[in-house]
Protein backbone atom coordinates (compact mmCIF):
# COMPACT_ATOMS: atom_id res chain seq x y z
CA UNK A 1 0.00 0.00 0.00
CA UNK A 2 2.93 2.36 0.63
CA UNK A 3 3.59 4.46 -2.45
CA UNK A 4 6.57 6.38 -1.14
CA UNK A 5 9.96 4.81 -0.64
CA UNK A 6 12.27 5.40 2.31
CA UNK A 7 16.03 5.56 1.94
CA UNK A 8 16.32 3.32 5.03
CA UNK A 9 13.81 0.88 6.59
CA UNK A 10 11.09 2.63 8.60
CA UNK A 11 7.66 1.58 9.80
CA UNK A 12 5.11 1.73 6.97
CA UNK A 13 2.89 4.15 8.93
CA UNK A 14 5.47 6.91 8.37
CA UNK A 15 5.24 6.48 4.62
CA UNK A 16 1.49 5.94 4.49
CA UNK A 17 0.55 8.99 6.58
CA UNK A 18 0.41 12.30 4.74
CA UNK A 19 -1.44 15.61 4.97
CA UNK A 20 -4.38 15.76 2.55
CA UNK A 21 -6.49 18.88 2.08
CA UNK A 22 -9.59 17.12 0.73
CA UNK A 23 -11.86 16.54 3.70
CA UNK A 24 -15.29 14.92 3.54
CA UNK A 25 -17.91 17.04 5.28
CA UNK A 26 -18.67 14.39 7.89
CA UNK A 27 -19.01 14.82 11.67
CA UNK A 28 -16.60 13.16 14.04
CA UNK A 29 -17.73 11.69 17.33
CA UNK A 30 -16.35 13.17 20.51
CA UNK A 31 -15.14 9.72 21.63
CA UNK A 32 -13.17 9.39 18.38
CA UNK A 33 -11.65 12.83 18.91
CA UNK A 34 -10.74 11.94 22.50
CA UNK A 35 -9.05 8.74 21.34
CA UNK A 36 -6.90 10.73 18.90
CA UNK A 37 -5.94 13.20 21.64
CA UNK A 38 -5.29 10.37 24.12
CA UNK A 39 -2.33 9.33 21.95
CA UNK A 40 -0.74 12.72 22.62
CA UNK A 41 -0.80 12.04 26.36
CA UNK A 42 1.73 9.26 25.80
CA UNK A 43 4.21 11.39 23.85
CA UNK A 44 7.59 12.02 25.47
CA UNK A 45 8.20 15.38 27.12
CA UNK A 46 10.85 17.06 29.23
CA UNK A 47 10.43 15.90 32.84
CA UNK A 48 7.06 14.46 31.73
CA UNK A 49 5.62 17.98 32.08
CA UNK A 50 3.41 17.64 28.98
CA UNK A 51 3.22 21.35 28.08
CA UNK A 52 0.77 20.80 25.23
CA UNK A 53 -2.91 21.62 25.24
CA UNK A 54 -5.33 20.94 22.39
CA UNK A 55 -8.24 23.33 22.04
CA UNK A 56 -10.82 22.22 19.49
CA UNK A 57 -13.97 23.20 17.67
CA UNK A 58 -16.22 20.73 15.90
CA UNK A 59 -17.57 21.72 12.50
CA UNK A 60 -20.76 23.64 13.09
CA UNK A 61 -20.43 24.22 16.84
CA UNK A 62 -20.44 27.62 18.56
CA UNK A 63 -16.64 28.05 18.22
CA UNK A 64 -16.22 26.79 14.65
CA UNK A 65 -16.40 30.13 12.82
CA UNK A 66 -13.85 31.79 15.12
CA UNK A 67 -11.43 28.87 14.72
CA UNK A 68 -11.86 28.81 10.93
CA UNK A 69 -11.47 32.60 10.69
CA UNK A 70 -8.13 32.36 12.52
CA UNK A 71 -6.66 30.37 9.60
CA UNK A 72 -5.14 32.23 6.64
CA UNK A 73 -7.63 32.52 3.75
CA UNK A 74 -5.92 29.83 1.65
CA UNK A 75 -6.29 27.29 4.46
CA UNK A 76 -9.87 28.32 5.16
CA UNK A 77 -10.82 27.18 1.63
CA UNK A 78 -10.20 23.52 2.32
CA UNK A 79 -10.24 23.33 6.13
CA UNK A 80 -13.90 24.41 6.16
CA UNK A 81 -14.83 20.78 5.40
CA UNK A 82 -12.80 19.23 8.23
CA UNK A 83 -14.65 17.56 11.08
CA UNK A 84 -12.63 19.42 13.71
CA UNK A 85 -10.12 22.21 13.96
CA UNK A 86 -7.59 21.96 16.75
CA UNK A 87 -5.14 24.58 17.98
CA UNK A 88 -1.95 23.18 19.49
CA UNK A 89 -1.07 25.38 22.45
CA UNK A 90 2.00 25.04 24.66
CA UNK A 91 2.88 26.22 28.14
CA UNK A 92 6.06 28.30 27.85
CA UNK A 93 6.73 28.00 31.59
CA UNK A 94 7.99 24.78 33.18
CA UNK A 95 7.00 24.00 36.76
CA UNK A 96 9.09 21.23 38.27
CA UNK A 97 10.58 20.40 41.65
CA UNK A 98 8.94 23.44 43.21
CA UNK A 99 10.50 25.83 40.70
CA UNK A 100 8.94 27.80 37.87
CA UNK A 101 10.89 29.11 34.87
CA UNK A 102 11.00 29.36 31.09
CA UNK A 103 10.65 26.07 29.25
CA UNK A 104 13.23 25.43 26.56
CA UNK A 105 11.37 22.42 25.16
CA UNK A 106 7.67 23.40 25.08
CA UNK A 107 7.53 23.64 21.27
CA UNK A 108 9.62 20.50 20.78
CA UNK A 109 7.47 18.51 23.22
CA UNK A 110 4.23 19.77 21.66
CA UNK A 111 5.49 18.69 18.24
CA UNK A 112 6.03 15.17 19.58
CA UNK A 113 2.45 15.16 20.89
CA UNK A 114 1.11 16.34 17.53
CA UNK A 115 2.96 13.51 15.75
CA UNK A 116 1.46 10.97 18.15
CA UNK A 117 -1.99 12.36 17.35
CA UNK A 118 -1.35 12.27 13.61
CA UNK A 119 -0.27 8.63 13.70
CA UNK A 120 -3.20 7.63 15.94
CA UNK A 121 -5.64 9.37 13.61
CA UNK A 122 -4.07 7.65 10.61
CA UNK A 123 -4.40 4.24 12.29
CA UNK A 124 -8.14 4.95 12.70
CA UNK A 125 -8.73 5.85 9.05
CA UNK A 126 -8.78 9.60 9.75
CA UNK A 127 -6.70 12.29 8.12
CA UNK A 128 -4.87 15.23 9.67
CA UNK A 129 -3.27 18.31 8.23
CA UNK A 130 -1.07 20.43 10.49
CA UNK A 131 -0.53 24.06 9.53
CA UNK A 132 1.09 27.27 10.62
CA UNK A 133 -0.87 29.30 8.11
CA UNK A 134 -2.64 30.88 11.05
CA UNK A 135 -3.38 34.40 12.26
CA UNK A 136 -1.87 33.67 15.66
CA UNK A 137 -3.41 36.73 17.35
CA UNK A 138 -6.88 35.70 16.14
CA UNK A 139 -6.22 32.12 17.27
CA UNK A 140 -5.14 33.33 20.71
CA UNK A 141 -8.35 35.32 20.98
CA UNK A 142 -10.49 32.41 19.74
CA UNK A 143 -9.15 30.08 22.43
CA UNK A 144 -8.96 32.72 25.18
CA UNK A 145 -5.23 31.99 25.46
CA UNK A 146 -3.89 32.16 29.04
CA UNK A 147 -0.78 34.18 29.83
CA UNK A 148 2.48 32.24 29.34
CA UNK A 149 0.93 30.00 26.67
CA UNK A 150 1.69 30.08 22.95
CA UNK A 151 -0.32 28.92 19.94
CA UNK A 152 2.02 26.62 18.02
CA UNK A 153 -0.08 25.45 15.07
CA UNK A 154 -3.50 24.36 13.88
CA UNK A 155 -4.65 20.88 12.88
CA UNK A 156 -7.53 19.95 10.62
CA UNK A 157 -8.91 16.51 11.51
CA UNK A 158 -11.51 14.43 9.75
CA UNK A 159 -12.23 11.99 6.97
CA UNK A 160 -10.69 11.78 3.50
CA UNK A 161 -12.69 13.62 0.89
CA UNK A 162 -12.58 13.81 -2.88
CA UNK A 163 -9.77 15.86 -4.42
CA UNK A 164 -12.13 17.07 -7.15
CA UNK A 165 -13.96 19.07 -4.46
CA UNK A 166 -10.85 21.18 -3.88
CA UNK A 167 -10.25 24.48 -5.67
CA UNK A 168 -8.43 23.91 -8.97
CA UNK A 169 -4.91 24.96 -7.87
CA UNK A 170 -4.97 22.52 -4.93
CA UNK A 171 -6.14 19.44 -6.84
CA UNK A 172 -2.76 18.71 -8.40
CA UNK A 173 -1.07 18.96 -5.00
CA UNK A 174 -3.41 16.39 -3.40
CA UNK A 175 -0.85 13.57 -3.43
CA UNK A 176 1.69 12.43 -0.85
CA UNK A 177 4.98 14.23 -1.36
CA UNK A 178 8.40 12.69 -1.24
CA UNK A 179 10.74 14.01 1.40
CA UNK A 180 14.20 15.43 0.93
CA UNK A 181 17.06 12.96 0.71
CA UNK A 182 18.66 11.90 3.97
CA UNK A 183 21.85 13.77 3.02
CA UNK A 184 19.90 17.00 3.62
CA UNK A 185 18.75 16.00 7.11
CA UNK A 186 21.49 14.01 8.83
CA UNK A 187 24.90 15.42 9.73
CA UNK A 188 27.65 13.73 11.72
CA UNK A 189 29.10 15.97 14.42
CA UNK A 190 28.14 19.38 13.03
CA UNK A 191 26.64 21.15 10.07
CA UNK A 192 29.02 21.15 7.10
CA UNK A 193 30.97 24.40 6.80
Amino acid sequence: MTQREAAYPVLPMFLDRWSPRAFARKPIGEETLKTVVEAARWAPSSMNYQPWRFVYALNGDAHWEAFLAALVPGNQLWAANASALIFVVSDTILEAYGKRGPSHSHSFDSGAAWMAMALQAHSMGLITHGMTGVDFDAAAKAVNLPEDFRVEAAIALGYQGDATDLPEPLRAREVPSDRRPISKTLFAGAFPG
